[in-house]
């Protein structure tokens, strides 16, 4: 199934706007400054891990200090779009947690506190689907965020990114600042990490299939016993969820950005193989864990608050993901 190109909004919010898009570089923040030049945005900023480590706070002072002094002559108004993490699958959470802790807490409340200081106008934070407790009531709801603890797994990770939440609300009370916190479910689509050592579900198992195809293999083995189930999101559809917000949702709830559509990790790996033409066998590993058990999002806040409704068929998304991994990535 085909669908019509995205198309951006006919809007003039972003014509006086400084947009300052840390992660913007990366595989959803790619698609986000992309669509911030088809909506005509003023100035875009990226910064580069090469001149600004924001983990540090001096580094990030920094940056807005050089951010905010471009085009004195003109009065734009700044946004900042926090897309940067540390992020990554069940193996790489569980190798590096502290990391995964430290690196994306102290690179958002840094970030927020010092927009805050320099006094810019709005704040979009990125928050995770790690967040959600582990036995969280399908589907998930905002108002369930705090009733109990993360998958272990993923906890520290977790954890670190839903501290926004209790910092943009608690700056919102305080004095007066305008952040948003918003909630994406797993993302996926072209430009991913397929790095087998970092990545996702769907880009590892697009990875394992097609390797195993050149390589002629008759199985690859997968982690787990297949029976979780996943909510996905297509990146364009994400970053599109994102803009709109930026442009519409002054409050201090949290937002679900997801597809309202559940699938099993069984299934999924099927569909892949199927996609990709891998006939071998699937080989599932109970010894490696599962995570959590279900995730699926209520999405209604999306399209009430800010008018955001997923877009992309899940199965076209694949095979616009798969079209773009045999295309660009180069495999060993």
């Amino acid at each position: 199934m085909s669908v019509e190109p995205f198309h951006p909004a006919s809007n003039t919010f972003w014509a006086n706007k400084r947009v300052i898009v840390t992660g913007g570089a990366g595989f959803l923040g790619s698609f986000v400054t992309e669509k911030l030049q088809q909506r005509g945005a003023a100035e875009i900023i990226v910064p580069r891990i090469e001149q600004y480590n924001l983990v540090q706070p001096a580094d990030i002072e920094r940056l807005y200090n050089d951010s905010l002094s471009t085009h004195p002559d003109k009065k734009l108004e700044t946004i900042v779009i926090h897309l940067a993490a540390l992020a990554g699958g069940i193996g790489a959470n569980r190798a590096r947690p502290a990391d995964f802790f430290y690196i994306n807490l102290m690179m958002g409340v840094q970030l927020m506190h010092q927009a805050w200081v320099k006094g810019i106008e709005k704040f979009v934070a990125i928050g995770t689907i790690c967040a959600y407790p582990k036995f969280t009531p399908l589907p998930f709801r905002e108002e369930n965020l705090w009733d109990g603890y993360p998958e272990e797994t993923n906890a520290p990770y977790g954890l670190a990114k839903k501290m926004l939440l209790v910092q943009a609300q608690a700056y919102r009370e305080q004095y007066g600042f305008n952040a948003i916190y918003l909630l994406p479910v797993n993302l996926y689509g072209p430009r991913d990490n397929f790095n087998l050592e970092t990545s996702h579900v769907i880009p590892a198992l697009i990875h394992k299939c097609i390797a195993a195809q050149e390589r002629g293999d008759d199985q690859i083995t997968l982690w787990g016993d297949g029976t979780p189930t996943r909510e996905f999101l297509y990146v364009e559809d994400a970053a599109e969820g994102i803009l709109l917000a930026a442009e519409r949702y002054n409050q201090s709830e949290p937002v679900n950005l997801g597809s309202a559509q559940e699938i099993s990790i069984k299934n999924l790996a099927e569909l892949i193989a199927r996609l990709t033409g891998f006939e071998g066998n699937l080989v599932w590993d109970p010894n490696k864990p599962n995570g959590q058990p279900r995730r699926a999002l209520d999405v209604h806040r999306a399209e009430q608050y800010f008018g955001f409704r997923a877009q992309m068929p899940f199965e076209e998304g694949l095979r616009r993901t798969i079209e773009w991994y045999r295309q660009n990535q180069s495999r060993k």
